[in-house]
C-alpha cells in the first residue's frame, strides 16, 4: 500500500480497511498496518482481494472521498461517492451536445487529434533522441501515416469516420510500437494490442496504466462538475465513463506509452515480475505492481509547458486543466475544445 497525491492505493491481497475514529484503518491479517486520516485523502483505490467496511465507505462518501475498486489486471471494477455536486446546467449543456451527432463529431474529433499528434510525437522523439537505437526506415512511414491521418480529422468528419481514422492510426502506431523496445525483448514483446485479459506482459503493463489514466481523469471531469459517464466518441453504456474514455484518449501515448516503454527499457520491471494464468491471462505480482504505481506518481509530479495556457504545471494538474477547459468549451466560454498536444 502507497499514498501518492493524496491518493491511497491498496495492492496487498486480502488486505481489509476499516474506520477508527477520524482516520482510515489498513488492516492485513488482523493488525493494523497504516492510519491515515481521512481529511488527507482525496480518493482510496483498492486493487484485488482487498475489503472495505460499510461504515468506512459511508464516512469517506461523507467527506467526499472516492473509493474505487479495480481487479488485479487493474480493470474498473466499481465506485463509490457521496452525492454529485456538479453544476446541473453544465451537464445539462453536456447532454445535450452529446445527443448532437454533428457536434459530437468535432468534439470526438478533437480527443482524437491529441492522441494521433501525440503518437506521432512519441515515434518522432524517439528518432530524435535516439537515432542509434531504432530503425528510420521503419519508424518514419508510420510517422508520415499518422500525419495523414490527421489531415483527414481536419475536416470535421461523421463519427464513424472518426472513428475509422482513429482505428486505423492505432494500428500502424501499434504495428511499430514493439521497435520502441530496446531492451528485456526476451521476456517483454509486443505483437498486437489485447486487453481483458492482457494475454502478454507489455499489454498487462499498458492495460494496468491505462486504467489509472483513466481513474485520474474521470476524477478530474467529476471535479469540474462534468458527467464522466456521457461522452462523445465512446457513446453511452451502462457502467462506461464514455467522457473519461474520450478525454484520456489525448493522454495515452504521452502518459501511459511512454512509461511503460521507460520502465521496460531502463529495467525497472522484469519479465518474472509477471505470471500466466491457465486462462493465457497475464498478471503483474504485488511487487511489480507497486513499481509501476511509484513510477506512475512520480511522473505525475514533473513539470511541462502547457501549450494552450503557456505556464508551467505539473503532469498530475494537466488532466484537472483539460477539464476545465472542456467545461469551459461546453458552457460556450471557448469555441472549441483544445486538446492537450506535446510539443
Amino acid at each position: 500500500m502507497k499514498k501518492h497525491l493524496n491518493t491511497l492505493f491498496v495492492t496487498t491481497q486480502g488486505a481489509y480497511l476499516a474506520k477508527e475514529g477520524e482516520t482510515v484503518v489498513v488492516r492485513i491479517e488482523g493488525e493494523s498496518r497504516l492510519r491515515i486520516p481521512v481529511h488527507t485523502l482525496d480518493g482510496i483505490v483498492c486493487f484485488g482481494n482487498v475489503g472495505c467496511s460499510p461504515f468506512l465507505m459511508g464516512f469517506c462518501a461523507d467527506n467526499d472521498v472516492a473509493v474505487s475498486f479495480l481487479s488485479e489486471y487493474g480493470r474498473f471494477l466499481a465506485r463509490v461517492q457521496g452525492p454529485v455536486s456538479g453544476n446541473v446546467l453544465l451537464r445539462r449543456e453536456q447532454y445535450r451536445k452529446a445527443d448532437d451527432q454533428v457536434c459530437s463529431a468535432v468534439v470526438a474529433s478533437g480527443f482524437i487529434t491529441g492522441k494521433l499528434a501525440n503518437s506521432r510525437t512519441v515515434l518522432q522523439r524517439a528518432l530524435r533522441d535516439h537515432a542509434d537505437k531504432f530503425d528510420e526506415d521503419t519508424l518514419q512511414p508510420a510517422i508520415r501515416r499518422i500525419g495523414g491521418s490527421l489531415r483527414r480529422l481536419q475536416n470535421t468528419p461523421l463519427l464513424d469516420e472518426v472513428r475509422g481514422i482513429e482505428g486505423d492510426a492505432a494500428r500502424v502506431y501499434f504495428d511499430v510500437f514493439n521497435h520502441l523496445i530496446t531492451s528485456q525483448k526476451d521476456c517483454f514483446c509486443f505483437q498486437e494490442r489485447n486487453r481483458r485479459p492482457p494475454l502478454d506482459t507489455v499489454n498487462c503493463l499498458l492495460s494496468f496504466l491505462y486504467t489509472m489514466l483513466m481513474h485520474d481523469v474521470r476524477s478530474a471531469l467529476e471535479s469540474v462538475g462534468l458527467d464522466p459517464a456521457v461522452g462523445f466518441l465512446h457513446r453511452d453504456r451502462p457502467g462506461r465513463p464514455g467522457l473519461a474514455l474520450d478525454m484520456m484518449e489525448e493522454f495515452r501515448p504521452f502518459i501511459a506509452d511512454r512509461l511503460a516503454l521507460s520502465l521496460i527499457n531502463l529495467c525497472q520491471v522484469k519479465g518474472d515480475g509477471f505470471q500466466k494464468k491457465e486462462s493465457g491471462a497475464v498478471l503483474m505480482d504485488d511487487v511489480t505492481r507497486k513499481t509501476v504505481l511509484v513510477t506512475y506518481q512520480k511522473r505525475k509530479q514533473d513539470e511541462i509547458m502547457h501549450p494552450f495556457i503557456d505556464e508551467r504545471i505539473s503532469i498530475g494538474m494537466l488532466f484537472h486543466i483539460q477539464a476545465r477547459l472542456f467545461a469551459r468549451f461546453i458552457r460556450g466560454d471557448l469555441d472549441g475544445y483544445p486538446p492537450f498536444i506535446w510539443k
